[in-house]
């Protein structure tokens, strides 16, 4: 019996969802504002796909940068070392999502855009 690896992951084309031009639109500032303080795009546009997109991804962000710095504080000297590697990869990331979000670019995050916390 062989089975597909591949066979329970969503595609690519599922898991981005396909948002309204007038939405990317009219919350391209709150997407991007979204990797500053997440929630953001929840309370101010709460309709909006586009919003929850980034907020998400902002979400995961912020997850993996408080996971991160905790178990790399926790581990000593070589987690240590690779703390402040670890910041600027999660910097970069930020910097990519506000790009993202303020160009009106419905895209993933890498390594952590495919997981959704907020639906």
């Amino acid at each position: 019996m062989t089975t597909d690896p591949n066979m329970n992951e969503q595609t690519l084309e599922d898991r981005i969802p396909v948002i309204d031009p007038g939405d990317i639109e009219q919350n391209k500032a709150m997407a991007g504002l979204a990797y500053i303080i997440f929630f953001l795009p929840l309370l101010a546009c709460p309709d909006s796909q586009f919003g929850r997109f980034h907020a998400n991804q902002a979400l995961l962000l912020l997850l993996l940068g408080f996971g991160g710095s905790i178990v790399l504080t926790i581990i000593p000297i070589i987690g240590w070392i690779l703390l402040p590697i670890f910041a600027l990869g999660v910097f970069v990331l930020a910097i990519m999502g506000l790009v993202n979000g303020f160009s009106g670019k419905v895209k993933e995050l890498p390594l952590i855009g495919k997981f959704r916390l907020i639906k």
